[in-house]
């Protein structure tokens, strides 16, 4: 059965590509809006060009050290080419899912023009190439190495041999996880510094609409759509998927060794996957709208969509159990239903704490009355409030999860279920990334719209579809940081058990002084992580900032509408500070868990790896949904409640979505990047850091 996993892969591939076959044959509209496309498309290609050259260059260094490591004998010789590996699939799924984006912008507002419906299809159907490329080129990798390593260790008896593959397998994991922060980072920060900056110059120093052509900071802020929300996102995912299953399989190896049935525990996981892939091509099928589709209409078609495949999910998981482990196991079908449901609520409460719909974002948006200091008291506090659902729900996740699956008679196959339960959670990632990466498609179009001068109708629908993309967003950060902390969860016993391979033992006593000073280590860091990513964006919206408005003031004719701005150099400006700004955030991510180990011990290590999940967990939640809230909430205020655009109101809605933009959009997404890469550095360093620490 581990051949319907290269099968599945197949079949995401074929179906992207028969999406982008399909995106590529409708028009992009006049002549204005391709020149506009154009623009946003050459910035966006641009950036990347310059961040894969800076990364290519981290990418070189890392592989010689762990080459360097092979030689003196603490890694195997395929573990540097597993890093590399998945750097680049991680590095290939933004740049596909980008690529398209760029190209289905100004496609979607063109459809905008004659049909609501047309124009939504587009903009998924982009989203869906984002999401289907993901599980499938995760596939890909994940049979190419599995394969590989099983001929090369074919002369081991089954349980030695899967225990090879799988430790093998959870180093290529570090690369994806290095890939994905840097593009998180980097994107994040040039996404928020160039829409910062277009904020509070064009709209409140200006009195300029949205996205208004005469606006210097207008295309970057389109670029940064691309580059922060679609390359970035997609990177961050496929490291999730490949994370949580590449752990799960080396925690079925452990758990099922004892029953010698080691091959069978690490086939759940990659079987789960191959159905999920299918189930979300099924449910892009039941995507579609009424010409006249109200914002809850538009919604519940994309939740169609969802629920089908997570139905077909729910259904099969249950066969796969049954026909791979027997009924003796099928708990863990359980578990895999604890981690698909969990999953869902996880991104209902964050639509309940973000959408203008409801009363928290509803109070938000009333708080702007009092002005922009009571609009971030109110966004902060819904933000705090927002965690406890999503707290409560990962841990009865845990629980039932570990229970449900056999924890209490056994301690390994318990984590297996944990494990099994965050590859349920993302076996709907295709279909659930599609949703999100639709989100900047449809924003992206808005601009095209407003820039190109199209009638009043066209752009009522595509901010219909805009707004439907704030939500859609929201929910899907919500999906990726639960997603992330059961990943990390797997990631953590993972190395554990790894640990314990390696002939090494852990001291787990909470009164170990060093775990205890891991732990408050670890729950530092993801403090100090966001304050470096906040002040980045700070710092590089501050050269936007300067950069527009000299060219306000410089520029003569151009707030009458008689001279274009200097778009360009405002994307070189924020390409080189988003850059600059994200080589030390992501040091910090790469380095803390070597020199803790180093230092203190791996009881340390262990200690940073649980203090940063527990901690980068909530943090990451409140930050994303403080900063939705923020930005729904102006929205609402735009939509002609609480004084409309334009009033006191609206001046301080934008202050707050200004704080919010780097909390939803580059701080709080790279957490869960953060928490997770960490786990990967420790399991590619353990052999070196148990060699070499000062405590032994």
């Amino acid at each position: 059965m581990l051949f319907l996993a290269p099968i599945a892969s197949l079949i995401a591939i074929v179906f992207s590509v028969f999406l982008i076959l399909k995106i590529l044959r409708y028009d992009e509209g006049t002549a204005e809006m391709r020149d506009i496309a154009e623009s946003v498309r050459q910035g966006a290609y641009a950036y990347i060009k310059r961040q894969y050259a800076i990364v290519g260059l981290f990418f070189a260094v890392v592989f010689v050290l762990l080459f360097i490591m092979y030689l003196r004998g603490y890694l195997i010789i395929f573990v540097p080419f597993a890093f590399l590996t998945g750097g680049f699939f991680s590095g290939l799924c933004g740049f596909i899912g980008m690529s398209v984006a760029t190209r289905s912008s100004a496609r979607t507002a063109n459809a905008a023009r004659s049909s609501l419906n047309k124009a939504l299809q587009i903009a998924f159907s982009s989203g869906a190439v984002m999401g289907l490329m993901v599980v499938g080129l995760g596939l890909v990798d994940l049979s190419a190495w599995y394969y590989l390593l099983s001929w090369y260790y074919r002369g081991l008896e089954e349980a030695v041999r899967i225990q090879n593959i799988t430790s093998i397998m959870l180093n290529f994991g570090m690369g994806a996880s290095s890939m994905a922060l840097f593009a998180r980072v980097g994107g994040g920060i040039f996404t928020k510094a160039a829409d910062v900056g277009a904020d509070l110059v064009g709209k409140i120093e200006a009195g300029i609409p949205e996205d208004d052509p005469r606006n210097p900071a207008v295309i970057a802020d389109n670029v940064g759509d691309n580059v922060g929300d679609v390359a970035g996102m997609g990177a961050d995912l496929y490291e999730s998927y490949v994370g949580s299953i590449i752990a799960t399989m080396a925690l079925g190896s452990a758990a099922f060794m004892r029953y010698g049935e080691s091959l069978k525990g690490i086939t759940v996981p990659m079987v789960m996957a191959a159905v999920g892939v299918v189930a979300s091509v099924i449910g892009t099928l039941f995507v579609h709208s009424k010409e006249k589709a109200e914002q809850h209409e538009l919604l519940l078609a994309l939740r169609r969509g969802v629920f089908v495949s997570a139905a077909i999910i729910g259904v099969a998981s249950y066969f796969v159990i049954k026909f791979i482990l027997g009924m003796q196991f099928i708990g863990i079908y359980w578990a895999v239903l604890s981690g698909l449901i969990a999953g869902i609520i996880l991104g209902l409460s964050t639509e309940f704490f973000t959408s203008e719909k409801y009363p928290p974002t509803e109070a938000v948006a009333r708080s702007a009355a009092t002005g922009p200091a009571t609009v971030i008291i109110s966004g902060l506090s819904v933000g705090m409030l927002s965690t406890v659902v999503p707290v409560l729900v990962v841990a009865g996740a845990i629980l039932a999860s570990f229970y449900f699956s056999g924890g209490a008679g056994d301690f390994n196959l318990g984590l297996y279920g944990v494990g099994i339960a965050a590859v349920g959670m993302l076996s709907t990632l295709g279909i659930t990334l599609a949703t999100d990466a639709y989100g900047p498609v449809a924003d992206n179009a808005g601009g095209n719209a407003q820039m190109s001068n199209q009638p009043p109708e066209v752009r009522k629908r595509t901010d219909a579809l805009d707004a439907l993309g704030n939500t859609t967003a929201a929910t899907g950060k919500g999906f990726a940081i639960g997603s992330a902390a059961l990943s990390a969860l797997a990631l953590i016993a993972a190395y554990r058990n790894h640990v314990h391979l390696l002939g090494g033992r852990l001291n787990t006593d909470l009164m170990n002084p060093r775990l205890l000073a891991g732990l408050f280590i670890g729950g530092m860091l993801p403090f100090a992580f966001c304050s470096l990513t906040m002040s980045a964006v700070g710092r590089a919206a501050a050269s936007i900032i300067k950069e527009v408005r000299r060219q306000f003031r410089e520029i003569k004719g151009l707030m009458e509408g008689r001279e274009k701005p200097d778009y360009a150099n405002c994307v070189t400006i924020v390409t080189k500070s988003a850059q600059r700004e994200m080589i030390l955030p992501s040091l910090l991510a790469i380095s803390a868990p070597i020199v803790i180990g180093l230092l203190m011990g791996i009881e340390a290590a262990l200690g940073l790896l649980v203090g940063a999940l527990i901690c980068g967990f909530v943090l990451a939640i409140m930050m994303a949904n403080a900063g939705g809230a923020w930005d729904n909430a102006k929205k609402y205020i735009e939509s002609g409640k609480e004084g409309g655009r334009g009033s006191e109101s609206h001046k301080a809605a934008i202050v707050g979505d200004t704080v919010g933009d780097p909390f939803k959009d580059t701080a709080g997404p790279s957490l869960n990047i953060l928490i997770k890469l960490m786990s990967m550095v420790s399991i590619v360093f353990a052999s070196f850091i148990m060699t070499n620490t000062l405590f032994k």
